[in-house]
């Protein structure tokens, strides 16, 4: 089993939780309400941080309500093959990023299809996840293939074949140059952003080694805190976890910054929901093989013990 021992000190803290339903709160109480892209309105707050220590094996996975932590790490794991077509997810049951494409089609043909039905001629008809799957250079493709372009001749560029894998060579900074201060993924590429189904929220990662021990910093310009936040959570602190295991390193601390942090007016069920429950329990990840590289993990080599959630609180996605 990798996975260090539990810190014996941890009991003595405030619950981890405590501190993302501070926030919850806040935004609802104090937040600026403001009509946003969706329509469907936000109180936000800009600037906030958020702290989670992974030594031990504790992940800042949310108790107060059920986040499916498997769902979350298949988007993860999707993210590193550098895929940007939905089909993949689909044929695994992960829907999250279903609604977009969706939108597209029922907007540009006309044809009301439901979104379960959409998802699962995703999956049977190759052709059609071809044209409609397609979410346009989101995270995966910017972290592994960000797109170099190389002199042509007079005023001219042509794109190399094969772009630059961010994560690649963030393994390699870490191996070689632990020290650096440029151990970062980005993306935020200025120049596709009008071809992303959605632009990346959580768009710049750095990663900081000191005495043996790997943390990482999430730099997320938009925040859904309701729904979001928890996913985000869990990917970043799995990042660290995956890096820390390839490297060598053990894990250290999770910081999260936002940008525009807020709630959708239409969340107000859930966030009075979220906010009536105590947080409870530690839940604890054991990664149970170290691959030959950071894109050879599965979904079976990821182990959670000690979640007991409280019920999943089910709301509506802004699309």
């Amino acid at each position: 089993m990798l996975s260090p021992a539990r810190s014996a000190d941890s009991a003595a803290l405030p619950h981890f939780e405590q501190q993302y339903l501070d926030l919850m709160r806040r935004i609802w109480r104090e937040g600026d309400e403001r009509i946003d892209r969706t329509g469907v309105g936000t109180r936000s707050v800009f600037g906030a941080q958020l702290r989670f220590d992974l030594a031990g094996g504790l992940m800042p996975l949310l108790t107060t309500k059920r986040v499916y932590w498997k769902t979350a790490t298949r988007e993860f794991l999707w993210f590193l093959t550098g895929n940007t077509n939905i089909r993949a997810l689909c044929a695994q049951g992960v829907d999250i990023w279903t609604d977009w494409p969706h939108a597209r089609y029922l907007r540009e043909t006309g044809d009301p299809i439901s979104r379960a039905d959409f998802s699962a001629r995703i999956v049977a008809d190759e052709a059609f996840a071809a044209a409609w799957g397609e979410l346009g250079p989101v995270y995966g493709k910017q972290w592994t293939d960000w797109p170099v372009y190389e002199p042509a001749g007079e005023g001219l560029f042509s794109q190399r074949m094969r772009g630059i894998n961010q994560v690649a060579d963030l393994v390699e900074s870490l191996r070689c140059n632990p020290g650096s201060r440029r151990h970062i993924v980005e993306g935020w590429n200025v120049a596709e952003l009008d071809q992303m189904a959605l632009p990346p929220c959580h768009k710049t990662y750095q990663f900081h080694v000191a005495e043996g021990r790997l943390s990482g910093l999430l730099y997320q310009r938009s925040c859904d805190v309701a729904l979001g936040l928890p996913f985000n959570l869990w990917g970043a602190a799995l990042f660290i976890r995956m890096l820390a295991l390839q490297c060598d390193l053990e894990p250290g601390e999770l910081v999260w910054m936002g940008g525009d942090t807020h709630l959708y007016l239409n969340h107000a069920a859930l966030v009075e929901e979220q906010l009536s429950r105590a947080p409870a329990g530690a839940p604890v990840l054991v990664i149970t093989r170290r691959p030959e590289s950071i894109f050879g993990y599965r979904i079976e080599d990821f182990e959670v013990s000690g979640y007991a959630p409280q019920a999943a609180i089910s709301a509506p996605v802004a699309v």
